[in-house]
């Protein structure tokens, strides 16, 4: 059986209890979705040129979709705390795909706006309309479902000229006792001059249960504007996660994107990037760490539509044990787009002869006076710098976990966030020694 036609046929069967329930902005956006997934097919494993994530079978399990909005009987402020030292944060939740948002991360947010997409259509209806699934539409399949199926989400706006006093942190909680999909929707809007740093972190709470995480983020950088957005995975292996990231930058606009995967089941990461404005900078970097039977998958597009700006892109994976990771990234650099700066990386370390990695970079240019490059390498653990660390006595295992996480510093230096950044360092340390697992909580928010 087709595995989209099932979600359309449960839209198409309760569309009056799924437009009862939803924020109205959504709603308005779901013709355009329903026929863009008419008669359409998710591609399976070795229907492109190289090893992608088997779309059709993730969704074909029989996912349940919250349609009546029912909320769930936890109190997340209570079960998820942060105790990182230092970082303060402004903190909201999503429990499956229900938002809550407190007085108190209000207060924390200042100026900034953060509302559940239902409140914002009363008082920033024309945000919503200016930007809630424009950059989407560029999409693929999974983000037209998205759209069809999303109820609610997550609006952060930045007026023009404010600063966030405190990074926003976006806790994302995966839960659920039956098969379940969430639907996570998330439109961040910094206007000329405005500045904003994001945490997400997605986690699984309780195990054994088939769940998914199918998500989509906007974010549009006025003139001038920056946005920092950490993208953190820690989730169990029964979790899979389709996440697109949709960018539009704007001139002198600053963004940088840090996707970061520590545990997972099966991960597909999309990241579609429109550079639209002069002198502006986009700065993507990636880090995945997977072992057993994990997948992990990316792919990005960045299109440079506009002269003089700049972009760099860097993903790292380290794959042991049975993993599997695919790459497969594009730059665009538009005819009459000279002065681009554009380069593209991907490394990637194997650990282990089961560990399997797929890349394919590319480069597409249409106009001179350009500097550009793309390259790649797979390789496994330097062996004479495993023997000079054995030789000083530096036992074989943790000589391998120091190489790795030097792999990996890079990407983990990349972060803005001191604390963050530090607490990173710590739990990919963690997770090579494999004291770090699918949590119940929320790691990055841990002192043990």
């Amino acid at each position: 059986m087709n595995a989209l036609q099932q979600y359309i046929d449960l839209y198409l069967e309760h569309r009056a209890l799924l437009e009862q329930h939803s924020a109205p902005a959504l709603g308005a956006l779901r013709a355009s979705a329903l026929e863009a997934l008419q008669g359409a097919r998710l591609p399976r494993r070795g229907s492109e040129d190289y090893e992608a994530t088997d779309l059709e079978a993730v969704f074909a399990p029989d996912y349940g979709v919250n349609l009546t909005r029912l909320d769930y009987a936890i109190d997340p402020a209570e079960s998820f705390r942060c105790d990182v030292p230092n970082l303060s944060t402004c903190l909201l939740h999503t429990f499956n795909d229900v938002p809550h948002i407190s007085e108190l991360s209000r207060r924390n947010c200042g100026a900034v706006c953060v509302e559940t997409l239902a409140e914002a259509a009363a008082r920033h209806s024309e945000v919503l309309a200016a930007h809630l699934g424009r950059l989407s539409a560029r999409g693929d399949l999974t983000a037209w479902l998205n759209t069809l199926l999303a109820q609610d989400g997550l609006l952060v706006y930045v007026p023009a000229g404010v600063t966030a006093p405190k990074p926003i942190q976006l806790l994302n909680i995966l839960s659920a006792a039956q098969p379940t999909m969430a639907v996570r929707r998330l439109l961040v809007v910094a206007e000329a001059d405005a500045h904003v740093r994001l945490l997400a972190c997605d986690h699984t709470q309780g195990s054994g249960v088939e769940s998914l995480n199918l998500q989509v983020v906007e974010l549009v950088a006025g003139p001038r504007a920056t946005i920092d957005y950490y993208d953190l995975e820690e989730s169990g292996t029964d979790t899979r996660r389709v996440s697109s990231i949709f960018v539009e930058q704007h001139e002198g606009s600053e963004v940088l994107i840090d996707g970061i995967t520590l545990t997972n089941g099966i991960t597909r990461n999309n990241f579609h990037i429109v550079v639209a404005g002069e002198h502006a900078d986009t700065q993507l970097l990636g880090m995945t760490i997977a072992s057993d039977t994990q997948h992990v998958d990316t792919r990005s597009f960045v299109s440079h539509n506009a002269p003089r700006c700049t972009s760099n892109q860097m993903f790292k994976y380290v794959l042991s044990d049975q993993a599997v990771g695919a790459f497969a990234g594009k730059v665009l650099i538009q005819e009459g787009c000279p002065r681009v700066e554009a380069y593209q990386g991907n490394r990637n370390l194997c650990a282990s002869p089961q560990a399997k990695m797929h890349t394919k970079p590319q480069l597409e240019i249409y106009t001179d006076d350009v500097k550009a490059s793309h390259g790649t390498t797979i390789g496994q653990l330097d062996q004479e710098a495993m023997f000079y660390m054995r030789t000083r006595g530096v036992p074989e295992g943790e000589a391998r976990r120091l190489l790795m996480q030097a792999f990996m510093a890079d990407v983990v230096d990349g972060v803005r966030l001191d604390v963050l950044r530090d607490r990173l360092h710590h739990l990919v340390e963690k997770r090579f020694d494999g004291t770090l697992a699918a949590c119940n909580g929320c790691a990055v928010c841990s002192t043990n």
